[in-house]
């Protein structure tokens, strides 16, 4: 089986594409976080207004809970901005398996 190098790198090799990916991904992380504070604040004051009592576990546990929910949702989504905005999506959508060089092909079927 005849290999051929990949015809072109990756974007995210390239580091102004990277540095700008980058750069958005921290930006939308930090509307994310700002998004979190309100989300805890918000839950904090309807638990208040609710008449729930307020100890150290329970605002801990919305914190973690809440904070830590809307955080890890952020960062997620926004890696997939990241991924498809770089133009990284287009990459892998176009890969063939005949263009990748090394050996794994060599592995995935030991009879060929």
């Amino acid at each position: 089986m005849s290999r051929r190098p990949n015809p072109q790198p990756p974007r995210l090799s390239d580091p102004q594409t990277a540095s700008a990916a980058w750069a958005r991904y921290r930006w939308i992380m930090r509307w994310v976080l700002a998004a979190a504070v309100a989300a805890v604040g918000a839950t904090i004051l309807y638990l208040r207004a609710d008449g729930s009592p307020l100890s150290w576990a329970t605002l801990i546990a919305v914190i973690a809970g809440v904070g830590l929910s809307v955080l890890l949702a952020g960062a997620l989504m926004g890696l997939l901005f990241m991924s498809a905005g770089s133009g990284h999506d287009a990459d892998v959508a176009a890969f063939r398996p005949e263009d990748k060089s090394g050996d794994w092909l060599d592995r995935r079927d030991p009879d060929k």
